[in-house]
């Protein structure tokens, strides 16, 4: 089920906030968990049963590496936590990939034959849920928080339907405090509801219709692409995957404090970053820190030899392209982020700082961008195709299919997205005090959005959203 659908919008959400609203307060994190299921099953079918087994394991898992923290016993259980979470993760996202890898090394040698792909349905969120799972474990044997007082509460977390299958990467420390004990004020509903509306349009109405260009252009036919065309998608692209994902981000967010939560924030405008390093500050945060705090620190982190710290980086974001796809273009984003990341601290190191100016931004925004389109292309091959005109080509003329899809209205939500995207939305809210609570400016805009976003779903359908198949 997607969050854009209408059978989401008019049938799932309203039925489910009813019965939660209204049920008495003991009940509420049954209410969550059972109505995450069925939002799960509807769309996973029978593979749901990796999340299902999932929360019994981890929840058990908690409870007796906490019983038994004071011995090496606890060590043991937390290894077997973490190989018996990673073991759906490698196997539904990765197998195939483990075997290209094999069969291509064998072609590489001579070796005729290979190992056979078999069809592997990958478990929705799976990238997601794996990770909270992973963290709730370390953070008990850790001592940083108790077990979740019971398998409902543990379920509810675990599974909760906002952020299940595309992030934000909760963590269980992040909302402890109001697993058991939390009120739902109508001032947190009504800010949960203008969010997820904002959400909404952001993804309906800016992140599909510039989704069209970028389609097309990443479409086209060997050869018939253009400098200018090649340029186009990738800008369209960036655009798109930022307003589709931060879009799923807002709706996760709106729909948690809806139930009483407060999630992280998972972005903060990227795309206004000067540097690399500044972009994983604001792109991704909770996935940025959850691997900060757990492979990064614990490898080493900054604090030993600069050689050390440049090899913990690229072991990061190796991990990182990994996390997102189980395919050499991702693995490549991920090493060139490394590299960038490399490249600023030595840069940084010598001149003290980095420089923060317009041809800082500028840089900044070719380099993701040129990332990205190894993100989005189907092989490294047509990737480095792509690159190759973006950058050598002489042509400046659209193709026909592009100039097709490219129509005003195209154009006016690419501007707008590139408006949304860098312009300093701090000022927004400072000028219509929308920092802290609902006003009438932000009733009036989200229910504008939100009409206006039900008429491009009925002309145009809905979308998954990018981050689900990760």
């Amino acid at each position: 089920m997607v969050f854009s659908s209408p059978s989401f919008l008019f049938v799932f959400l309203p039925v489910f906030f009813l019965i939660y609203w209204f049920s008495p307060v003991k009940l509420r994190n049954s209410i969550i968990f059972i109505g995450s299921l069925l939002f799960y099953f509807t769309g996973a079918g029978n593979i749901a049963f990796v999340l299902l087994l999932s929360v019994p394991l981890n929840q058990w898992l908690g409870i007796q590496i906490r019983k038994l923290e004071s011995s090496k016993s606890a060590n043991i259980l937390l290894f077997v936590g973490i190989c018996a979470n990673l073991f759906p993760l490698l196997f539904y996202k990765y197998y195939n990939f483990i075997t290209q890898i094999i069969n291509d090394t064998l072609g590489f040698l001579g070796v005729s034959g290979g190992l056979p792909i078999h069809e592997v349905v990958l478990p929705a969120g799976i990238s997601f849920f794996t990770f909270q799972g992973l963290s709730y474990l370390i953070d008990i044997r850790k001592r940083y928080i108790d077990p979740a007082p019971s398998m409902v509460d543990f379920g509810m977390y675990h599974t909760s339907f906002p952020q299940l299958i595309a992030g934000p990467i909760v963590r269980y420390i992040e909302i402890k405090d109001s697993v058991v004990n939390r009120i739902v004020s109508m001032e947190q509903v009504e800010s949960g509801i203008i969010r997820f509306c904002f959400g909404l349009t952001k993804k309906i109405v800016l992140a599909d219709n510039i989704g069209v260009v970028a389609d097309a252009t990443f479409g086209l036919p060997s050869g018939h692409l253009t400098l200018c065309s090649a340029w186009l998608g990738a800008l369209t692209y960036s655009l798109q995957i930022y307003l589709d994902f931060s879009a799923y981000s807002d709706m996760a967010i709106g729909l948690g404090a809806m139930l009483g939560f407060k999630f992280p924030e998972n972005f903060d405008q990227p795309y206004r970053s000067c540097s690399v390093t500044e972009f994983w500050r604001r792109w991704h945060m909770t996935l940025s820190r959850w691997f900060r705090d757990y492979v990064y620190i614990p490898l080493g982190g900054n604090r030993i030899n600069p050689v050390r710290t440049y090899i913990n980086l690229f072991v990061v974001f190796v991990l990182c392209g990994l996390w997102h796809g189980a395919a050499y273009t991702f693995v490549v984003w991920g090493l060139l982020h490394g590299v960038y990341l490399v490249v600023e601290r030595i840069l940084n190191y010598r001149n003290k700082a980095m420089p923060s100016n317009l041809f800082s931004w500028i840089l900044t925004s070719v380099l993701v961008m040129v990332a990205w389109v190894f993100f989005r292309s189907q092989t490294v091959e047509s990737a480095l195709s792509y690159l190759s005109v973006m950058f050598f080509d002489a042509s400046f003329d659209l193709p026909v299919s592009i100039k097709i899809s490219l129509t005003p209205d195209k154009i006016f939500f690419i501007a707008v997205g590139i408006i949304v995207s860098v312009f300093p939305i701090e000022r927004v809210k400072s000028l219509f005090n929308l920092c802290e609570k609902p006003t009438f400016y932000s009733r009036v805009a989200a229910l504008s959005f939100f009409t206006y976003s039900l008429t491009v779903l009925a002309d145009n359908g809905f979308n998954p959203f990018i981050y689900f198949r990760f």
